[in-house]
């Protein structure tokens, strides 16, 4: 690991909440003045948009497994960044409007679902951050965690991730159902092997529970809303980033320690706790980046 040029991974399944983590830590970096190499996950799937759809289609791919990403590429550029400070990145594309704004950056021609040309990650960041669906991936072949100096997870229940894909794929997507659980067991064997296991390797995991019942996901008519869940916040080493388990209680009302490296806060709560949780852990990982 790198202490000069740290690299933070935030995972996640797809609508599992990284997002909100993702604007906790964009928050912090604005407020300490941190300049960071933002990498996103997508962007190391192996195939775009058009490609993958007929891979599914022959193959039965899903995104969460490794013959559909670039583990080794994603491996590489955490270990040359934490030795650097630089390396490559290229986005993928989720819309015209990204498409547009990087076609007029680099005088290219690219489509929503296809990848800009990998390109010189800018000298002079901070650290990287990295959000995505394998940060913390291992793989027979490739170990991407032994690269990251500080890992979150980011994980509901999995009736909870489910209604979340269920709502946003219909909604977002127009996807039928029918098709929504055919992504799901389609995903399932990748997601036991390579997405659940990351969350062992994590030193922060966020998981939402729902207190209302989400034993049915494939029926449940809406997403249950922050104030209808907790989140469980668990500490792989709570002495490693000097937690203070008193001073969060104290911090964040009708929260409670469940075990002793476990603190559970309401759900609307969860913003709130991840940025005065993380920002000491990350204002001290730059006063050592500074120091070395």
């Amino acid at each position: 690991m790198s202490k000069k040029h740290p690299v933070i991974a935030v995972t996640g399944s797809s609508g599992a909440g990284t997002t909100t983590v993702k604007r906790a830590f964009e928050h912090i970096f604005i407020r300490e003045g941190i300049k960071a190499a933002v990498i996103e996950g997508d962007s190391f799937h192996r195939y775009n948009r058009a490609e993958m759809k007929a891979k599914m289609a022959e193959e039965g791919l899903s995104h969460f497994g490794p013959r559909a990403n670039l583990f080794d590429k994603l491996a590489e550029v955490f270990k040359t960044y934490g030795e650097t400070g630089t390396g490559e990145r290229r986005y993928y594309l989720h819309s015209e409007e990204e498409a547009a704004e990087h076609n007029a950056r680099l005088g290219t021609d690219k489509k929503p679902g296809e990848f800009t040309p990998w390109e010189p990650i800018p000298e002079g960041t901070d650290l990287m951050f990295y959000e995505g669906l394998h940060g913390l991936v291992k793989t027979d072949d490739v170990d991407v965690s032994q690269f990251v100096d500080l890992g979150i997870g980011v994980v509901p229940v999995v009736n909870l991730e489910w209604i979340q894909k269920i709502h946003r794929d219909n909604a977002e997507r127009g996807y039928s159902a029918d098709a929504i659980v055919d992504t799901i067991l389609r995903r399932m064997p990748d997601y036991i092997n390579y997405i659940t296991p990351q969350f062992s390797r994590t030193d922060i995991n966020f998981q939402r529970v729902a207190t209302v019942d989400t034993s049915n996901p494939f029926i449940a008519r809406d997403i249950p809303t922050p104030d209808e869940s907790f989140v469980i916040i668990r500490f792989a080493d709570p002495k490693k980033f000097d937690i203070d388990f008193p001073y969060l209680i104290n911090m964040i009302p009708n929260s409670f320690m469940s075990r002793r490296n476990t603190i559970v806060v309401p759900g609307g709560k969860m913003g709130y706790a991840m940025e005065i949780i993380l920002a000491p852990i990350i204002d001290r990982m730059m006063e050592q980046a500074k120091a070395d």
